[in-house]
């Protein structure tokens, strides 16, 4: 399994020259179950090794983005390194990008890891979550609600997502609602992700470092958003669970 990522990444013209591999575990899979309304429900394995991120960070260089994300950032038994991180990369003036993916399974978790959770806020330039990740950790469905009580004092900037619905924006510059194109839907797998992915293109294109966060205009960020949400659409249209090398050239062609 760790052979086809590393080759895919290859094909897909990402460096992989800070890829560990190791011996002594097996590469974590997941199995995606679609379902009626071809949303996906997850099964994993994991057989990690003993010692885990006994690696050499990659060089980390101001206003590099650096994006984190889901459980992995939270367990107790990664923490340290993570941090460790964390610390290296907010020293260095990076832009933070943090996609929170706190699923239902990790919910009976919230309390437990809520200060560890409030952490990750402060190292954060973004926020990323969508309606159910505020649901599982907060209790708290409207994302105002959980902008104003949990992150805004962490974190200025904010983004969420719910599903099919609107795109919440909230920024010390602007605070806005962007609604989503309805499109046939194939598969949700990868939407978020690949949201991701186009906000992360988004910032690139507008030349967004980490000083300049703080007072994009309304204008700047619907560029950015109106990226993810292309990307994440183009994923949703298919069984694939990234973006074709087809379609990124010619959205990169169109974008110049």
């Amino acid at each position: 399994v760790g052979g086809i990522i590393k080759r895919f990444m290859k094909e897909n013209g990402v460096d992989d020259s800070c890829v560990c591999m190791y011996e002594d575990g097996r590469t974590a899979i997941s199995l995606a179950y679609l379902n009626e309304r071809n949303d996906a429900e997850y099964t994993f394995y994991k057989d990690y090794p003993k010692a885990r991120l006994d690696v050499e960070w990659p060089t980390v260089n101001k206003d590099d983005i650096v994006m984190m994300g889901s459980y992995f950032v939270l367990t107790p038994v990664l923490r340290s390194k993570v941090k460790e991180f964390l610390d290296y990369a907010t020293q260095q003036e990076a832009l933070i990008y943090y996609d929170i993916n706190f699923r239902s399974s990790h919910a009976s978790e919230a309390i437990k890891l809520y200060s560890t959770i409030l952490e990750n806020f402060e190292y954060a330039s973004i926020v990323r979550g969508s309606t159910e990740d505020f649901q599982n950790m907060f209790r708290l469905s409207d994302p105002e609600q959980a902008y104003k009580r949990e992150v805004s004092f962490h974190c200025k900037q904010m983004l969420c997502t719910d599903a099919d619905g609107e795109i919440s924006l909230f920024s010390p510059s602007v605070t806005k609602t962007y609604k989503v194109n309805k499109i046939e839907t194939v598969s949700t797998i990868g939407a978020g992700d690949n949201f991701n992915a186009g906000i992360i293109f988004g910032l690139l294109q507008e030349g967004v470092g980490r000083d300049d966060i703080a007072s994009l205009s309304e204008e700047q960020w619907g560029h950015i958003i109106a990226h993810g949400m292309a990307f994440a659409a183009e994923v949703c249209q298919s069984f694939n669970n990234s973006i074709s090398q087809e379609f990124a050239k010619n959205y990169f062609d169109d974008a110049q």
